[in-house]
């Protein structure tokens, strides 16, 4: 009982020791040039006198909103979730350590620019003097932030990791000795796709002849709150911004728009290793000689009931990065950048681009090192870039298995600029969308040809969303923000289209093999039919539909990587071109048994059972039957719905909960003045008891948007609180 009663008290005396009185008269000051202005929504418009007190009231706002993610987000890139979460995050926490060095960011932190130090301590003193200020805070591990920490996430997607598809087990069978003979990547058993939309529509193509973005992040719900942050200095971004980050990472200021889809540029690269042992010390062999192996010693703590336990463990690096792993009795190091300096100074100044021009010169950091870039400006420009950080390299090799780490032939060749990157500025159609899909279709018919660029540039496969997207937009004209919504949220569900057919010919032949399956299954079958593959509420094949293709996915997308992106169609045709009728058959009637044992028929409208549920403050959110839902009739983006609502069941469910896809929703016209819609899962706030954390709720089911206060006029027109920090 001592012992806990130590650790219950440990992170209040910590906090006391670090918080000094000058930390306090400093943020006190800081603080008085900062207003938080609280809309009827929840969302904080911050204004300050300066950049570095913007993002202070930024984080200071961040952190009444939802203090519990802006501390795990820095958890996780510390690589000390065992500490909070036990013994079983051990190997998620080495990963981070190996591909992310505190070291690093620190060095980086005390050689930043005199502009960026000021930034990154005010991202800092902005959370300690919340903490400060909220005694009854209890943080779950981090009582005080140092400026470096922000050099530890210098990209705000999130699917900012890269290690080409090395997984914590693997690293963690390396470490303990445990030696993979295989040669391939554990690969994910399940697969449901997420990502994000973006869409951009040139004068050409809009009723008011003004440019308009669409946003569009499919990530899971509340990764990120909507906020608007404001200097005299030039700053005037809205967007959403990541928890614990001080740029806003998918929005616009009155200039311009950029909208970020995760994308499969190849941006880290597997080596293999020739190692040898002479005397205890080990070598990596290159080109002609014998290079020491850097052995670092690595202590990580874990939770064990109400104590810390250590384990120590001696990581490996070459000249290539952190070895990772071992295939076919050889090591595998990754060479990546995972954090980099450049990418943090890269999301802050493109929300400060005053023209395309100064856009295109932000890109040419090409420090953007996971994401695509569709973007939309007042001048009237419409634009898309494939990646950004881009390394050139030898185009006769395979980028997509481990290369020969013994020579200097593999290394990479410096960087690609970013007139290389595969791009459409401008095209004559007028449209441009990418939905995580092929660049190939991103402009229809006026897309780059695929022959002009190296396969690592532009390895991303065609999915149903970018069919689907290519489709919508190509029917549409004279576009106003209500009409780039309505596009945004087509349901049609394209890869039934695929699906469906083998489906209705396995049926057919069941009739001489099976006649009681045949008959048995002959209503579902008429069902799916009828149906206009459109995904509502109200429709009984769509819960057919998704529930059967559900237990297709695992063999549809077998030896598939989570971080790839392949081609959707292709692997849904080998899979109807190979599958046997009673694999088809037998799904549907288990989907068509589960449905009847759990509600007494399998005629069960999708909204039934696919529910929108809020309870409980992170990380201790919940999902119950007995507790007030909301019908949903949006499904998965897997199945080519351009609006995601990805759900599944829980432990002691009979209903599928959702937990990702669509999140801030935005769409920006830029004219003399901006205009914009804006939708967010939920509300605002992490907090149960707050009255924004589920007021966006029903409208976010039914496609209903919000104006977006841009203007401060605007703004006080609509004020809930306004107050400085701490107050």
């Amino acid at each position: 009982m001592k012992k806990l009663l130590v650790l219950l008290l440990l992170p209040v005396q910590l906090l006391a020791q670090h918080f000094t009185p000058a930390d306090v008269q400093r943020c006190a000051k800081m603080a008085a040039n900062v207003t938080i202005i609280r809309d009827n929504w929840g969302i904080p418009h911050i204004y300050g006198k300066t950049d570095a007190d913007a993002v202070f009231g930024l984080l200071y706002a961040q952190c009444e909103d939802d203090f519990s993610r802006v501390e795990m987000n820095y958890i996780e890139k510390l690589g000390r979730v065992a500490e909070v979460k036990g013994e079983s995050e051990l190997y998620n926490d080495l990963l981070m350590r190996l591909i992310i060095d505190s070291a690093d960011a620190k060095t980086d932190y005390n050689n930043s620019a005199p502009w960026m130090k000021k930034l990154l301590e005010a991202f800092a003193d902005g959370i300690n003097y919340y903490l400060y200020k909220h005694p009854n805070i209890h943080p779950a591990l981090l009582t005080h932030f140092e400026p470096w920490y922000a050099y530890l996430w210098t990209d705000g997607s999130i699917g900012a990791i890269n290690t080409s598809g090395i997984t914590a087990d693997d690293v963690k069978n390396f470490y303990t000795g445990i030696t993979n003979k295989t040669s391939a990547a554990i690969v994910n058993t399940e697969r449901l796709q997420t990502g994000s939309n973006g869409f951009a529509f040139s004068p050409s193509v809009t009723a008011s002849g003004n440019a308009i973005l669409y946003i569009n992040p499919h990530v899971t719900f509340y990764f990120r709150p909507e906020v608007q942050m404001v200097s005299e200095e030039g700053l005037n971004a809205y967007g959403a911004v990541t928890w614990g980050q001080f740029f806003i990472y998918q929005g616009f200021n009155e200039h311009c728009g950029w909208m970020h889809t995760s994308s499969g540029v190849d941006v880290a690269d597997l080596y293999t290793e020739k190692i040898t042992r002479k005397d205890k010390t080990l070598f990596y062999k290159y080109d002609n000689a014998e290079k020491p192996v850097i052995q670092k010693p690595v202590s990580l703590r874990y939770k064990a009931g109400n104590t810390l336990l250590t384990k120590n463990i001696t990581t490996y690096y070459t000249g290539h990065g952190p070895v990772m792993t071992e295939r076919n009795g050889q090591w595998i190091s990754v060479k990546a950048e995972n954090r980099i300096k450049n990418g943090l100074i890269q999301c802050w100044q493109r929300t400060k681009a005053n023209s395309f021009a100064d856009f295109k010169q932000v890109l040419n950091l090409h420090s953007n090192t996971s994401n695509n870039t569709v973007y939309a400006d007042a001048e009237g420009n419409i634009a898309y870039w494939h990646g950004n950080f881009m390394p050139k390299r030898d185009t006769k090799l395979d980028w997509n298995q481990p290369v020969d780490g013994t020579t200097s032939a593999t290394e990479w060749k410096g960087f690609h600029a970013v007139s290389d990157l595969y791009q459409v500025i401008n095209p004559a159609n007028g449209w441009l969308q990418n939905c995580n899909s092929t660049p190939f279709t991103v402009a229809g018919a006026n897309s780059p040809a695929k022959e002009n660029y190296p396969a690592y540039m532009v390895p991303d496969g065609e999915n149903y969303r970018g069919i689907n997207a290519v489709r919508v937009l190509g029917s549409y004209n004279q576009y106003t923000l209500d009409k780039v919504i309505a596009a945004g949220y087509n349901t049609y569900l394209a890869g039934f289209e695929d699906l469906l057919p083998t489906l209705f010919a396995a049926w057919q032949k069941t009739a001489l093999t099976n006649a009681a399956q045949y008959n048995a299954l002959a209503q579902p079958i008429a069902v799916l039919q009828e149906w206009d593959k459109y995904a509502t509420a109200n429709s009984i094949a769509t819960t057919l539909a998704v529930e059967w293709g559900e237990q297709l996915l695992p063999a549809i997308f077998k030896g598939v990587r989570d971080d790839e992106f392949p081609d959707e169609p292709l692997f849904f045709k080998r899979y109807t071109d190979t599958v046997s009728a009673a694999t088809l058959m037998n799904a549907l009637q288990q989907t068509v048994t589960s449905l009847s044992n759990r509600f007494g028929t399998w005629q069960v409208s999708w909204g039934t059972i696919n529910r929108y549920q809020r309870n409980g403050a992170y990380p201790n959110e919940m999902f119950s039957d007995s507790l007030e839902s909301m019908a949903v009739g949006r499904a998965a983006s897997t199945w080519g719905s351009l609006p995601s609502f990805v759900s599944r069941y829980y432990p002691g469910t009979s209903k599928r909960y959702g937990f990702n896809g669509n999140s801030f929703i935005c769409a920006v016209e830029f004219g003399k003045r901006i205009k914009a819609k804006s939708l967010l899962t939920g509300g605002e706030s992490g907090d149960p008891s707050s009255s924004h954390f589920t007021d966006q709720a029903n409208m976010y089911i039914n496609g209903q948007f919000k104006e977006v206060l841009f203007y401060k006029e605007d703004v006080l027109q609509h004020v809930q609180k306004t107050y400085h920090p701490g107050e």
